[in-house]
């Protein structure tokens, strides 16, 4: 990850950034298979995390789908990090647990919801911008 430079920005080389991504997916046909795996993908969210540097902010694992709010550079994509995520750990979990691949063809669905978040809204950035040549 960048350096920080204070709670709201990150730098990197030839770029300042805020990106924070909530990022939700579920299991093949929103099937209720999480809880009891919750500890291991705790734990493979984290070590993926580490290896695309990124950082997970907030983690919230549910019997039948997942939120991630993760902080990245402009380097890497918000559908990298989803990729990544869910094909390490679906490869992970069902060579470690035959009954997830007797239960789902694949752990993860295709589709996913990502959205992005920040300390400024969309109303403040539209002002600002409006406003730049009233300075």
């Amino acid at each position: 990850m960048a350096s920080e430079k204070n709670l709201n920005r990150y730098s990197a080389a030839h770029a300042v950034y805020n990106l924070h991504y909530h990022i939700v997916f579920c299991p093949k046909y929103r099937r209720p298979v999480l809880e009891t795996l919750e500890s291991e993908l705790r734990e493979l969210f984290e070590q993926k995390a580490k290896e695309l540097n990124v950082k997970i902010e907030a983690m919230e694992i549910m019997p039948d789908h997942v939120h991630l709010v993760v902080l990245a550079s402009p380097a890497i994509t918000p559908q990298l990090i989803v990729n990544q995520m869910k094909g390490y750990t679906s490869h992970v979990l069902r060579e470690r647990h035959d009954w997830l691949r007797s239960r789902l063809p694949t752990l993860w669905t295709r589709s996913y919801y990502i959205g992005s978040a920040g300390v400024v809204s969309q109303e403040t950035i539209m002002k600002y911008i409006e406003n730049q040549k009233n300075v």
